[in-house]
């Protein structure tokens, strides 16, 4: 699995949209977000206009349940059906290896351009690309309901945005009592 920011724009504006409620300048109001950031309620609504774009590789199983997220969280993915048949594939397509004899099955297939049956035999462990736009409140949802999670990949994405944001301490209140 693969994390890498892209871009992440807005805490300035966030800081000065929260400073309209307090009647203060902006540069005064980091300790009022740090206060507000866990809140919810509405209370941490400027979370919303901090907006980040990763790119992100990841197994369709992580796939799956990252799909729930769906407010604020928009997605653009590598199309498996466009792209299945234009390369053979190797392990490194894959979060844990498969079976030798089931690699060579699916280059079979894709040999022979049978895209739907390419589809139909991918293992959940396929590496699929996306590009995510987010916000920091969706983010931070994700960090929370998460952050604890069995499957691996839900720690090691949670692992790499944490240590990559520009404001980490906006998103994770640390660790669970």
């Amino acid at each position: 699995m693969k994390i890498r920011i892209l871009e992440e724009h807005g805490y300035a504006s966030a800081l000065l949209g929260l400073s309209l409620s307090y009647n203060q300048e902006p540069g005064r109001m980091e300790r009022v977000a740090e206060k507000l950031r866990f809140k919810g309620d509405g209370h941490n609504k400027f979370l919303e206009t901090i907006v980040i774009w990763m790119d992100v590789d990841a197994p369709r199983y992580f796939w799956q349940q990252f799909d729930t997220y769906r407010i604020g969280v928009s997605k653009q993915s590598e199309s498996t059906m466009h792209t299945m048949t234009r390369r053979p594939l190797e392990q490194a397509n894959f979060e844990h290896p498969i079976p030798d004899a089931h690699l060579q099955h699916l280059n079979d297939l894709i040999a022979n351009e049978r895209w739907q049956a390419v589809k139909r035999d991918l293992p959940e462990s396929f590496l699929q690309r996306r590009i995510v736009c987010l916000n920091y409140m969706a983010l931070q949802r994700m960090i929370r309901q998460r952050k604890t999670h069995r499957l691996a990949e839900w720690r090691g994405f949670i692992g790499e945005v944490l240590c990559q944001v520009q404001h980490p301490e906006l998103l994770d209140e640390g660790d669970p009592e």
